[in-house]
């Protein structure tokens, strides 16, 4: 399998400028239909009640990547450095943009859900390119004393990730609150057509991501299929537990390990794309791979627990 997947890391995939600009622009679009969602109320919540949102950030950004990490870690002569990074990636990347949908198919606490993301989109800004660099490196220092064979190394600049996630996921969100603020009719109007438009045009992205990359993605899809599929299971789960042993009700619990289980691996795609973070030369394949599969097996993932818990109706109290 090592060997397998130390091959993926050196194929170049093909994606144009062109698309990396489309998918710079769906993921803006995506993330300002998420914002017209958002209330400045749902800041407030953090003041008023803010254990619920504490834990669930915490789970997210604290726990979720430090998990990834210690599973890279166990998995360091399995798979290779750029498919661990990929993880990593995946895991300080913020809520994907259907996890409050999931959240209120699941009956859980959708008004929690849509507070984590508001919470979690605005820190992204800051927390993405921290929790990379951070367990990136401490993964990278790993790996060289106990691994000898490391192919390249692997180093980004983090005010550059910065300046990105501020532009795709900062502008976006502010706008999209101030536009369902000051002009609350046109919101109502556009906010589901603009999700839905904006959601489907992502996955065409990833779709054609797919069909460029075709016989790239069926050499190596068998084994990032297990480790994306152990991966997600292990962020639901963090979720999970850790709003259990901090006593959350259960339909709090339901939001926290919704949201700790739904990444936005779009924002991790285009932070890949983009040469001024990761240089064309440099070999991602791996990362690549990871990403792009967990934006299409988390939904399928988070969908298939949210109507399990469906058929379990609970209430603010339970």
């Amino acid at each position: 399998m090592f060997e397998a997947l130390k091959t993926m890391d050196t194929v170049s995939l093909r994606f144009s400028q062109d698309g990396l600009l489309i998918l710079n622009i769906t993921l803006a679009f995506i993330m300002f239909g998420v914002a017209l969602g958002i209330k400045f109320e749902h800041f407030a919540r953090l003041v008023k009640n803010p254990s619920s949102v504490i834990v669930g950030f915490l789970s997210q950004f604290l726990l979720l990547p430090a998990v990834t990490f210690l599973f890279a870690v166990l998995l360091r002569n399995v798979i290779t450095p750029t498919v661990a990074m990929g993880m990593i990636l995946v895991a300080s990347c913020p809520g994907g943009n259907i996890s409050n949908f999931m959240t209120s198919l699941s009956k859980g606490n959708a008004a929690l859900s849509v507070s984590l993301t508001a919470v979690a989109t605005l820190s992204a800004i800051f927390m993405t390119p921290l929790n990379f660099a951070l367990w990136g490196g401490l993964f990278f220092d790993v790996y060289q004393k106990t691994t000898p064979d490391l192919l390249q190394p692997l180093t980004i600049d983090p005010l550059e990730m910065f300046k990105t996630v501020f532009i795709l996921l900062g502008i976006p969100l502010v706008l999209g609150m101030l536009c369902a603020y000051y002009l609350p009719r046109i919101t109502k109007a556009i906010i589901k057509p603009l999700k839905i438009f904006s959601i489907l045009v992502f996955f065409a992205m990833v779709i054609i991501l797919f069909r460029s990359n075709y016989d790239f993605f069926l050499r190596f899809i068998k084994y990032i299929f297990i480790i994306v599929l152990i991966h997600n299971g292990i962020a639901f789960l963090t979720g999970f537990l850790f709003s259990t042993l901090t006593k959350r009700s259960r339909y709090d619990r339901r939001a926290i390990t919704i949201e700790t289980g739904i990444q936005n691996s779009g924002l991790g795609l285009v932070l890949l794309f983009n040469p001024n973070i990761f240089p064309p030369d440099m070999m991602i394949g791996g990362m690549a791979i990871v990403t792009a599969w967990w934006g299409v097996w988390h939904i399928l993932s988070g969908l298939s627990l949210a109507s399990l818990w469906s058929k379990k109706p609970l209430n603010e109290h339970s």
